[in-house]
């Protein structure tokens, strides 16, 4: 099987991402690629922002403390939205996508031409990307790291 890893970070750019995984998606339905071509997320967590059990950023405080935030004026909670919308970059993390391309043997001409089509299209252009071959020493890895997301 000739199997390539291409791992593109998008940083903290969660938009093009998900531009990317619309244009891979696109491309399965399209040539009717199946399993030839997967996409997985591997989202860094960031350390900085504490997160309770179903991702959402952890409460602090006691129920006393939320009844007295809905009693608040408009202007405080204008000044709070506020607050949320400065945290938000600094919460969100790091983002890369990895795209396996797995062709039988006797598709490498195939495989070739879709390894130079992704790096070539515009989302994954302004992504730092690279790509782990059979060959290469990461690729054992990367393939486990690939088959543990979901």
């Amino acid at each position: 099987m000739s199997q390539s890893i291409l791992v593109f970070d998008f940083g903290t750019n969660e938009d093009a991402a998900q531009q990317a995984r619309r244009k891979v998606e696109t491309w399965t339905q399209s040539f009717r690629l199946g399993k030839k071509i997967l996409l997985r997320f591997d989202r860094e967590e960031s350390p900085a922002t504490p997160h309770g059990a179903d991702g959402e950023p952890a409460k602090h405080g006691s129920g006393e403390a939320e009844s007295s935030k809905k009693k608040s004026t408009s202007a405080s909670a204008k000044a709070h939205s506020k607050a949320e919308t400065t945290e938000k970059p600094e919460a969100n993390p790091g983002v890369r996508l990895l795209v396996r391309l797995d062709f039988s043997d006797h598709e490498k001409l195939s495989h070739h031409r879709w390894l130079d089509r992704i790096r070539a299209e515009e989302p994954f252009k302004s992504a730092k990307g690279e790509t782990i071959r059979p060959g290469d020493a990461a690729f054992a890895k990367t393939a486990e790291l690939f088959d543990s997301l979901d």
